[in-house]
């Protein structure tokens, strides 16, 4: 792909002048349509050291209004972010709706060069380049517009101008030893970065090649080529995109109906069962920790099911230094104005913690479905994405234990009417509790659906029969400590 592509002719300067000054007013004048229509603008800049990336976009930027864009370096992940998941800084990073972000550098950068140094073998090489192009996909698939740039510059070029910086105190900063080393090894980076180019230009994100040998010439390659995808995306917001099928393994699992909720435990053997293991699931805390496992324990249930009280538990046996609990509310402005799953990627624990979510991401396909906060098309897809989702957690190496905390309909009313009838109980009650509760078919419906696609073999779901709470309890605590042996089975800790 790179090596095929063909320069088109650079203009005289008179006109690049020209066309120049028409492309920046149109692109600032996009600014209030892309705030109104609420599209988010997602704009890459690779390529190679030396191509002039940073100095390109510091004049696209220069005529935008600086309230709606934000500027990102990404060269080497930093430590923090080596302890989390491959897509995670790229991820937190995406912008609001309605507005830019700029990106000098990108996965890209971080996979080409971990490619080229053997860092990272083939197995690993491929499995990135399919979790980049989910990632490109579902941001397109959820409204963002993604655009990337490659900045082409020859050797001899190249050469010439990591020379030029480094000759002056003022600039030589700038000239890193993996530019020298691009330029030294250029060839061989041709061939992987070509590799790569080929393997992620996808239609819904393609790759723009700039040439960048004048620089005025490329910024106006550029801004031309975002004046005109900004207009493209800018009719097609809101439209309908293609709910892929889902092609990761199944797990068959019952319906909800069909699950025998009479199983208990008596009292006294509640009582030793959960000291001892809470006393096992401690000693495994500090295994994990050790072995860099992260843990991602995601609770959905019905309403006064018990989740609370079985969180509380499973957080008593653990060191409060290694854990955090997430309680999930209605998503907060800044969180609705980006990808649904945004606010759960912000959220992951780093290797060898453990997190804990009250209610999940699974809430696109319960509530936003069912109280119509997002469109049919968005739920119907988001099925595969959340596949898609735990299946990074999953080749990040984290163990995903998955709960539904099961009740009838019989015992969500006696708790319910006990809250009401307890002074000190009555907050845990609202009236939207008792409207979900009318609404019981429509969830099971729609929790039924939700466990039949997305109980895969590497993030299954758990049922929690918890019209006895205890038992709920102790199966919880037996099913984390089981998911943990196996892990650390897995990687030869066991």
């Amino acid at each position: 792909m790179l090596k095929d592509w063909v320069k088109g002719k650079k203009p005289e300067d008179e006109e690049i002048a020209s066309r120049l000054q028409e492309a920046r007013a149109e692109l600032a004048g996009m600014q209030m349509s892309i705030k109104d229509k609420k599209l988010p603008v997602l704009i890459i800049f690779d390529g190679w050291g030396g191509a002039g990336k940073g100095s390109v976009m510091g004049k696209v930027i220069k005529n935008l209004d600086p309230r709606f864009y934000k500027t990102e370096t990404l060269s080497k992940p930093s430590e923090d972010e080596l302890r989390k998941p491959f897509l995670y800084r790229y991820f937190v990073r995406i912008p609001e709706a309605g507005k830019f972000s700029f990106f000098d550098g990108s996965w890209m950068d971080e996979v080409t060069r971990s490619r080229l140094t053997g860092d990272t073998d083939d197995e690993g090489y491929h499995r990135h380049i399919t979790s980049i192009k989910r990632f490109e996909r579902q941001l397109s698939d959820n409204g963002y517009l993604v655009v990337k740039f490659f900045f082409h510059i020859s050797k001899k070029e190249q050469k010439k101008r990591l020379s030029e910086l480094e000759s002056s105190k003022s600039t030589s900063w700038r000239v890193e030893k993996w530019d020298r080393w691009q330029n030294k090894h250029y060839d061989e980076c041709v061939d992987v970065f070509d590799e790569y180019l080929e393997a992620t230009n996808q239609f819904i994100a393609p790759w723009y090649f700039i040439d960048s040998r004048n620089r005025k010439w490329a910024e106006l390659q550029v801004t031309e080529l975002l004046v005109k995808s900004i207009s493209i995306a800018l009719q097609n917001t809101g439209r309908a995109v293609p709910v892929l099928q889902n092609t990761f393994p199944i797990r068959q699992m019952p319906k909800l109906a069909d699950i025998a909720l009479d199983k208990t435990i008596s009292d006294e053997k509640y009582d030793i069962e959960l000291k001892e293991l809470q006393g096992k699931l401690a000693d495994l805390h500090n295994k994990i920790y050790h072995a860099k496992i992260p843990v991602i324990v995601a609770y959905e249930g019905w309403d006064a099911a018990g989740k609370g009280g079985n969180i509380k538990r499973l957080t008593a046996a653990l060191d409060p230094r290694g854990f955090e609990v997430h309680p999930i509310a209605s998503p907060e402005p800044h969180e609705k104005n980006r990808h649904y799953l945004w606010r759960f990627w912000t959220r992951l624990p780093k290797d060898g913690h453990i997190a804990i979510f009250d209610r999940t991401w699974y809430g696109r396909v319960m509530v936003e479905r069912l109280e119509g906060f997002c469109s049919e098309n968005d739920w119907q897809r988001a099925y595969n994405e959340i596949n898609e989702f735990e299946k990074e957690l999953d080749e990040w190496g984290a163990v995903i234990v998955k709960f539904w905390v099961h009740i009838d309909k019989e015992t969500q009313l006696a708790r319910f009417t006990y809250r009401q009838n307890t002074p000190e109980k009555q907050w845990k009650i609202t009236d939207e509790d008792w409207r979900n509760r009318e609404k019981w078919g429509l969830y099971e419906g729609a929790v039924n659906e939700m466990i039949q696609k997305t109980s895969t073999e590497y993030a299954p779901w758990h049922i929690l029969e918890s019209n006895d709470k205890h038992y709920a309890r102790i199966k919880a605590l037996k099913t984390v400590i089981e998911e943990i042996e196996k892990k650390l089975k897995d990687k030869g800790r066991g």
